[in-house]
């Protein structure tokens, strides 16, 4: 892990993409800068959802400069109708990351980013006590936001998964 990386962590979608940002300090302690969602209007089409997705994620980009990002690959059952657009979705974070940082997202799959907090097959609540705990955070939102920082915190600390 290198002291200098800014690490972005992505829990994809179309409606809403949990983001963190998180580096490390001087003396190697992980530390979490920021987090939180961006939420697409359901009743665009999917069209204008992606562009503002897009237009969300350069505007975090240039906010905080990445240097590297970690991303969740969605996993989905047959049934799951979300499944394109989560994927168009997936396409965005990867342009913008490369388009705006030459960064190529490190992708990890759901159980091993929650195996790496202690539980891979942790719950939501489960995965921001796990957070608060580690970041010294109270009140943590139970949202797409706690998974980014997992997803990040992960891909900080070396995980990978090879999924190209």
């Amino acid at each position: 892990m290198n002291a200098e990386d800014t690490w972005l962590g992505i829990d994809p979608g179309l409606a809403t993409v949990g983001w963190s940002i998180l580096t490390t300090d001087s003396n190697g302690t992980v530390c979490l800068i920021d987090y939180g969602t961006i939420e697409t209007e359901k009743t665009l089409s999917t069209p204008e959802r992606l562009a503002e997705l897009e237009e969300d994620l350069v505007t975090l980009m240039e906010e905080f400069e990445p240097t590297k990002a970690a991303l969740e690959m969605p996993f989905f059952s047959r049934q799951i109708k979300a499944a394109g657009g989560v994927l168009q979705a997936v396409g965005i974070i990867n342009l913008v990351c490369y388009r705006e940082a030459e960064i190529i997202p490190v992708l990890l799959h759901q159980s091993s980013w929650k195996a790496h907090l202690g539980d891979g097959r942790a719950s939501k609540g489960e995965v921001a006590e796990i957070l608060s705990a580690l970041f010294d955070l109270e009140n943590l939102p139970v949202d797409d936001s706690v998974d980014a920082i997992g997803i990040g915190y992960a891909g900080l600390c070396g995980l990978t998964n090879n999924i190209s």
